[in-house]
């Protein structure tokens, strides 16, 4: 994870600093990218996305798209850590407490919408900004999603009835079997992919790795992905910090009205799945905060390994997230994703 930081560190903070003048980054950004451009702003859970965010987004006089997927829920703004009503305010946001809980709301659907906002913002703007740590969903904006078929229900429920007879173990065997080369690649602890991938390998007769690798129809716009870094060890205190500070903020309360609804996908999540077992008796307290805490650090993790295989990533550090970040756009001329600038 690379510094910006030159040999003649004089000379630069003096540079730096005028790059940070938001007069002179606006003008200059609008000069680099005049191409219509998507900034996607990648972390792990609590680095600071959010607050890198809005923070750009005031510079540029734009606006932000979310792509957490369960920031899409009114319900559940305490425990996703979603933007406060203060940070609301301070710049436009989308995909944000725009859903129900007990609304079905899937990654294509999400696809489109995303993508019908961004055509609709880019009629007024040059920029504008993706923020999340949902990688596939952050994924489905940039690239697009495949066209794959819809989840077969008879398929759905055979699946269903081996993964409550034999375990997950049953479905990851499965998955091994039919496709071997998705399997290397594949959260394997999250059922719902192993589902999906089985569902759709059986419907088409044909791996889905190699479904994965058709091409797509390339975007309207060029994208620039900074991702904010930290070490490890700061991550999990912050990430210990975050869970403390949601408790304070009255996560249990939150949860507790959700039980209703505690079968349902969108809270099949980190935060809620813990507290549920609390209230059903399962668990002390003490110890489902402490598995909040060690499942939000294992989906960190998971997000790094997501994060290091990505060679598209420009990164900044933490303690100056913003204005490594402005330097960066400031001063490197747009280079595509896939190396090849698509027309606007």
């Amino acid at each position: 994870m690379s510094s910006l930081r030159t040999k003649n560190s004089k000379k630069n903070t003096s540079k730096t600093g005028a790059l940070c003048s938001p007069v002179f980054f606006v003008q200059n950004f609008a000069q680099i990218y005049a191409v219509k451009t998507l900034i996607s702003i990648v972390g792990t859970t609590g680095i600071g996305k959010t607050r890198l965010a809005i923070d750009l987004a005031q510079r540029l006089k734009t606006e932000i798209l979310s792509c957490d997927s369960r920031q899409f829920y009114k319900e559940m703004p305490i425990g996703t850590a979603a933007p406060t009503r203060g940070e609301l305010l301070e710049a436009p946001h989308h995909f944000i407490g725009q859903r129900s809980v007990n609304e079905p709301y899937s990654i294509g659907q999400y696809e489109n919408e995303a993508i019908e906002k961004l055509h609709e913002g880019f009629t007024h703007r040059s920029t504008q900004i993706l923020v999340g740590g949902s990688m596939m969903y952050e994924k489905a904006v940039l690239e697009g999603l495949h066209e794959l078929p819809q989840a077969n229900e008879e398929n759905q429920e055979t699946l269903l009835k081996l993964w409550n007879l034999s375990g997950l173990s049953a479905l990851q065997e499965l998955l091994l079997e039919l496709d071997p080369l998705y399997y290397s690649k594949v959260d394997l602890q999250n059922p719902r992919r192993l589902l999906r991938a089985i569902d759709v390998i059986w419907q088409s007769s044909t791996p889905y790795s190699t479904l994965l690798t058709e091409q797509r129809e390339p975007r309207e716009f060029e994208a620039i992905r900074i991702g904010i870094s930290a070490p490890r060890e700061l991550i999990y205190e912050r990430i210990n910090q975050r869970v403390d500070a949601m408790l304070a903020q009255g996560l249990l309360d939150e949860v507790e009205k959700l039980i209703p609804f505690k079968e349902l996908p969108a809270l099949q999540t980190v935060g809620y799945s813990e507290l549920f077992a609390y209230f059903e008796g399962h668990t002390t307290l003490e110890f489902a905060i402490e598995e909040i805490k060690k499942n939000s650090r294992r989906f960190a993790k998971r997000q790094l390994t997501w994060y290091r295989k990505e060679q598209n990533i420009h990164w900044v550090g933490y303690e100056h997230a913003l204005e490594e970040c402005i330097h960066y756009l400031s001063t490197h001329p747009l280079r595509p994703l896939d190396g090849q600038h698509r027309e606007s």
